[in-house]
This record gives structure tokens, C-alpha cells and sequence, in this order.
């Protein structure tokens, strides 16, 4: 890296340099450009899936003449609105390969984009507390390694060696063990959108914020553009990537997705001293739970199980929530919650994603992530950039069909609770 671009990017230099001249250097991480008549590809979706979409279409594949259209403002949906969990430690052939891809992406994510997403590789502790749930970590275990990813199977005492603060002899559920995932961790969600709309926008790619999609042209079964608040836009290829609001996007196109969107609450404490160094699941609670970078302590549950598109969440569960805090953990009782939130999730009748081309020429779709939107942002983009760009499915990607819910062939059930939405 020259000296020059340290100056002008970012870098340590930079930083004291501009503290020392009273940060006045700092430019726009991006242009606001109008949007012009016609590109070769629009995408509908300003979080961080389309973000990262744009960004290695320009830089994988150098196609630059893209328009990401936001209704709102860049990661102002899903990518803002969760608790920054990374992992890849999903068991199903079609997931566990994406998920491996995504992690390693992360890996080298900072150095891609020149930014500091705040990847911490804590590790990930996700407990079980019967012997039923132990044989089915250790298999989760043996295909995460069979993967190349990495899992360790602890007990109780060496899930106490990492965890004292956790309660073991809870009355219900005791904690048997867990399985660790040394490289999950977490990141910061708005410098990952952040970074992927600077990498995109620094390439050639328009980001247009404050410009809604209100339809989709096809002619003669192929997509010809886009209407929007701020007129037409021709293209010849459209990827929807919208998340909770895929079935309404897919809708202008007269296609009824195999999508139901509900809220998935999150929750933030006071900031704290450091005290949680892992990412905690509680098997038996659907309760995870981490420390934020500010000292927060940053949690959340199930979904609120009734199709929304309000980003509010709801009382009750908030509380079953906090319940499930209190018996894992009963010192959390003495943290002020600060704040609660709420993220759209697109819900796929199996619990897993979609990135796939449609029955309309030029259309795609990127949706159906339920829990794994956030720590698939780099795999996503960069699988539905292959996708725009060579109309081939990226072979990591391959199994994520749409077309599996008509057929029934090659339903990827993660969780065997079958293919029902609300179960998963």
C-alpha cells in the first residue's frame, strides 16, 4: 500500500492526521448521483446483501454501469436491526458450504474493502442441555469439520472454564455442555454497509437512496426496468433484494414467493465493562447473547411468530426473551435495559435462503436468509454477483433453488422442524 493512498483511505495515519487538523479532510464515503435513464443492472436493495452484490459485481466482474435503488437510506432495514452474529456452523449439504464461503469472506473482508468492520472472532458457545442434544452437537460438530470449518465439543467443566457466570444447575434445563466455534464472533453492522457502499460507490456503481421501486416492466416475459418515485429506469437484468419485503417486490412482477415476513426483536443493555467475551446460545431458550464494542450487552430470542412487516416487535416477546436471559444467566438482572428493536425477516418455508434466477427473463431474486442474513452478507453478494453476471449459479450456492418449495426436491430443513414457516 503506497503513501498516498494511506493518506487519502483509511488507515492509522489517517486517523491521527485527521485528529490533529481537526478532522477536516474527511470527504463523502460516497456519492448521491440521480439516477440515469438505463444501466445494465439494477438492484433493488440498499441493505447490506445489496451492497456487497454491487460491490463485487464491479470487482470481481467489472461491471460497474449498476444502480442500487433504496427506498430509505444505505442499511437502514435488516443490516442495521440485528446482533452482528457471524458463524458458519450450519450442518445441511447446500448451507454448510455457503456458510464456510461467507466466513472466509469475512476473513479477509477489512483488507478487501480497506475498512475496519470490527470482525472479532470471539468464538461461539452454543450449549446443550441433554444428552438428545449432545449427540446431535457432536454430528452438527463432525459435518462443521468434515466442512473445513472448525468445532469443539466441551462439557460441562470446560464450558465452565470459559462461561463461570452462566447458572449449571438451572432446575429445567442444566447445562450439559457445548459446541465452540473458535472463528465465529461478530462484526459491526453498519460498517459492514458502510464499507460495501464506499467499495461499490468508489468503483463506479450509483447508490440511489430515497428512490422506491413502484413497479417492474416486463415485456413479452422479459424485465425491461423499473418504475420508481424518481421515474423510470430501464436495465437489462433486475435482482430483488429486499428481504422482508420480498414478497411485495416479487408482487409487481405478478410472482407470489414462498416468503412470510415477521419481526425478530433485538436488545441492548447499558454499556458495560467487559465481561462476556464469547457469543453465547442457549439451546434451550433460542437466547444468544454478546458484548458489544460500547459494552452493551447485546441479545435477542424468537421471532415474534405472526406475519408483520412493522419493525416494532411486541411485549410479550420481549419478555419471554428477558426470561430466558434470567435463567441462564440471573446476574444480567442487574443490567438497565437501554433499548429494543426490530428486524423484517424473510422466512422460507425450510428456514433457508434462496439466490436464484426466476421465470421472467433478466429478473433474479436473493431472499429467504430467516436467522442468516447478517453473517451472510459477503457469500450473498458475492454469489449473487456470479449469478448477475454469468447467469450460472455460483457452485457454493447451487442448492439454494427456488424452485425446491414447487418440487419438493432439495428442501434444506437446517433445523428438522420441517417445511413450515412458523416452526423455523
Amino acid at each position: 500500500m503506497g503513501f498516498d493512498r494511506l493518506i487519502k483511505g483509511f488507515s492509522g495515519l489517517r486517523v491521527l492526521k485527521e485528529g490533529l487538523t481537526g478532522n477536516t479532510g474527511w470527504t463523502a464515503h460516497w456519492r448521491d448521483p440521480d439516477p440515469k435513464p438505463e444501466y445494465d443492472i439494477i438492484i433493488i436493495g440498499g441493505g447490506g446483501h445489496g451492497l456487497a452484490t454491487a460491490h463485487y459485481l464491479a470487482s470481481q466482474h467489472g461491471i460497474t454501469n449498476v444502480a442500487v435503488l433504496e427506498k430509505g437510506y444505505l442499511g437502514g432495514g435488516n443490516v442495521g436491526r440485528n446482533t452482528t452474529i457471524v458463524r458458519a456452523n450450519y450442518m445441511l449439504p447446500g448451507n454448510s458450504e455457503f456458510y464456510s464461503h461467507s466466513l472466509k469472506l469475512w476473513e479477509g473482508l477489512e483488507n478487501d474493502l480497506n475498512y475496519n468492520v470490527m470482525h472479532s472472532q470471539r468464538g461461539i458457545i452454543n450449549l446443550f442441555h441433554s444428552d438428545g442434544q449432545r449427540d446431535a452437537f457432536a454430528r452438527r460438530g463432525n459435518q462443521m469439520i468434515a466442512q473445513g470449518d472448525d468445532a469443539i465439543l466441551l462439557d460441562r467443566a470446560g464450558v465452565q472454564r470459559l462461561l463461570p457466570y452462566l447458572d449449571f444447575d438451572q432446575t429445567r434445563f442444566p447445562i450439559y455442555g457445548g459446541l465452540y466455534h473458535k472463528r465465529g464472533g461478530t462484526a459491526r453492522h453498519d460498517a459492514v454497509a458502510w464499507g460495501f457502499a464506499r467499495g461499490a460507490d468508489s468503483r463506479g456503481v450509483d447508490l440511489i437512496q430515497q428512490c422506491e421501486v413502484t413497479g417492474i416492466d416486463i415485456e413479452n416475459g422479459a424485465v425491461r426496468g423499473v418504475q420508481t418515485t424518481r421515474g423510470a429506469i430501464r436495465a437489462k437484468k433486475v435482482g430483488m433484494v429486499v428481504a422482508g419485503r420480498s414478497s411485495q417486490v416479487a408482487a409487481m412482477a405478478g410472482m407470489r414467493l414462498p416468503i412470510e415476513s415477521h419481526v425478530l426483536q433485538a436488545f441492548v443493555t447499558e454499556g458495560l465493562k467487559p465481561c462476556i467475551d464469547h457469543v453465547v446460545t442457549y439451546g434451550m431458550g433460542h437466547f444468544y447473547i454478546s458484548q458489544s464494542d460500547k459494552g452493551g450487552l447485546v441479545f435477542g430470542g424468537d421471532l415474534d411468530l405472526y406475519s408483520s412487516y412493522a419493525s416494532r416487535g411486541n411485549l410479550p416477546t420481549a419478555e419471554h426473551v428477558v426470561e430466558a436471559a434470567m435463567t441462564l444467566m440471573p446476574v444480567i438482572g442487574k443490567a438497565k435495559m437501554l433499548r429494543s428493536w426490530g428486524g423484517i425477516m424473510d422466512m422460507t418455508p425450510d428456514g433457508s435462503p434462496v439466490i436464484d434466477r426466476t421465470h421472467i427473463d433478466g429478473l433474479y431474486v436473493n431472499c429467504g436468509w430467516c436467522y442468516g442474513g447478517f453473517k451472510a452478507t459477503p457469500a450473498s453478494g458475492h454469489t449473487f454477483a456470479h449469478l448477475l453476471a454469468t447467469d450460472t449459479p455460483h457452485p457454493v450456492a447451487a442448492k439454494l433453488r427456488l424452485d425446491r418449495f414447487r418440487t419438493g426436491r432439495g428442501i434444506l430443513d437446517e433445523e428438522a422442524t420441517g417445511s413450515q414457516h412458523n416452526l423455523h
